[in-house]
């Protein structure tokens, strides 16, 4: 990734606040791990079981899969098909993804938005808890993820139409961009 003081300051501030948060993010995979061992032991070794902390693995891992991707998209580790992408020069590529966020990225997300929000909202107005007894009282919680997701998608969209636009003008050097995929790093 280039560095972000290349960037227009507001642009760079929002991509600062989607690594910080997508950092800080991971630790709840950490968590997540931990009570999931927990309910393991409980209900193998005590016969003990806890519909509230299954609840909450299943809220967090939403959590992680739904808010870390712009995280993920920012370090271009979502899955592409590059039969040609590869080849191209990376002002090019740079061109490819400014035109893939603004005809795909973009109204995809919106429109989740757009059809998502009538189903939190209603969840919203009664707020709506888990059908299993003593499991989390807070769906509407859950169900905020949607919009929530889509809306990180898009801020990080423009960031990322931004710094490829740079490239693209020649204000930011390709090889700043990290040209290599995370499969090739490995």
């Amino acid at each position: 990734m280039s560095d972000t003081t290349q960037l227009p300051a507001f642009i760079g501030a929002l991509d600062r606040a989607s690594e910080w948060f997508g950092r800080t993010l991971a630790w709840l995979i950490i968590i997540m791990m931990l009570i999931q061992f927990a309910i393991v032991l409980l209900r193998y070794a005590f016969s003990v079981n806890s519909i509230f902390m299954q609840e909450l693995v299943m809220y967090m891992h939403a959590s992680v899969f739904m808010l870390a991707a712009a995280y993920t998209f920012r370090h271009d580790g979502h899955v592409r098909v590059d039969i040609f992408y590869r080849g191209m020069t990376p002002r090019r590529q740079a061109l490819i993804n400014v035109v893939g966020i603004i005809t795909l990225l973009i109204p995809v997300m919106i429109f989740i938005i757009a059809s998502s929000l009538g189903y939190v909202a209603n969840s919203w107005r009664i707020l709506e808890t888990s059908p299993d007894y003593g499991g989390i009282p807070a769906v509407y919680a859950l169900k905020t993820l949607i919009p929530l997701f889509a809306v990180l998608m898009i801020v990080q969209g423009v960031v990322e139409i931004v710094r490829n636009g740079y490239v693209v003008a020649g204000r930011i050097a390709p090889s700043a961009t990290g040209g290599n995929h995370l499969e090739e790093r490995v």
